[in-house]
C-alpha cells in the first residue's frame, strides 16, 4: 500500500508499504521531515518533472559495512600513485550540482532544484556531507549523503574520470571505520556497489544500527 502524506510530520510503518519499497507520496522536503525519514530508513525520490515526492523504504537494505569495503588491485594501484587528492565537505554545492547535472536529462531524474535546496539546508545544519576527488584544482568526482549518528545514507555520486567515485567511496569507508561509523546505506543495489562489498541485510538489523 502507498500512503498519501499530509502536513503532519509523520510516516506510516514501512512494513505496510509496497513490496518494492515504495511507502508514501506527498509531504515536503523540510529538514525536520528529512531527518525523521532517514532516522526510520526512509528516503525521498522526487521525480521533479512529475512534481511528485516519493518516499521509499525497502525492507531488504543494501549496505556497505566500512570494514568490508573491497579495494581491487587496480584501485590500490591507482591510490598508490597519489594522482588525486581527497577532501571532505570542501565543495558540497559543487558535488551535488555535478550529480544533478549528469542525470538531469534522464527519465525520472530526481535531483532537481528543490532537492538540491533541501540537501544544502541539511548540509548547513551538519546533517549532510560530501567527499570530493580533485585532480589539482579540478573537481573530478565525489559523492554526498546524509550523516546521522554512526550511519551514512548515500545519495548520489559522480565521476568525470575513471574510478573517481570509487575513490570517494573508499575514502569515506576508511574515514568512517576510523571514527566509529557503523554502516553506509547504498539505497539500491548496483553492480558498481556490489563489487565494492555491498550486501543485503534485513530492515530490522538495519534499524538496530540506525538507532544506536
Amino acid at each position: 500500500m502507498v500512503f498519501l502524506l499530509t502536513e503532519e510530520l509523520a510516516f506510516p510503518d514501512p512494513h505496510n508499504g509496497d513490496p518494492d519499497g515504495l511507502l508514501a507520496v506527498g509531504g515536503d522536503l523540510s529538514v525536520d521531515r528529512l531527518l525523521l525519514a532517514y532516522s526510520n530508513g526512509i528516503f525521498p525520490w522526487y521525480a521533479f518533472r512529475r512534481g511528485v515526492i516519493e518516499w521509499w523504504c525497502p525492507l531488504q537494505r543494501f549496505v556497505i559495512f566500512p570494514s568490508e569495503i573491497h579495494i581491487s588491485h587496480s584501485m590500490r594501484t591507482l591510490m598508490n600513485k597519489g594522482k588525486y587528492d581527497i577532501t571532505f565537505n570542501q565543495a558540497f554545492g559543487k558535488v551535488i550540482k555535478a550529480c544533478g547535472d549528469l542525470r538531469k536529462d534522464e527519465e525520472g531524474a530526481w535531483l532537481g532544484e528543490d532537492m538540491i535546496k533541501a540537501y544544502t539546508a541539511l548540509h548547513e545544519q551538519g546533517f549532510a556531507a560530501s567527499v570530493e576527488v580533485w585532480e589539482e584544482d579540478r573537481l573530478v568526482g565525489g559523492l554526498y549523503g546524509v550523516a546521522i549518528g554512526r550511519c551514512f545514507f548515500g545519495e548520489s555520486m559522480f565521476s568525470r574520470v575513471p574510478s573517481a567515485s570509487k575513490l570517494a567511496l573508499i575514502h569515506l569507508a576508511r574515514f568512517f571505520e576510523e571514527h566509529g561509523g557503523a554502516l553506509i546505506d547504498c539505497q539500491f543495489e548496483t553492480p558498481h556497489l556490489k563489487s565494492m562489498g555491498g550486501r543485503y541485510i534485513s530492515y530490522e538489523t538495519y534499524m538496530k544500527y540506525v538507532q544506536e
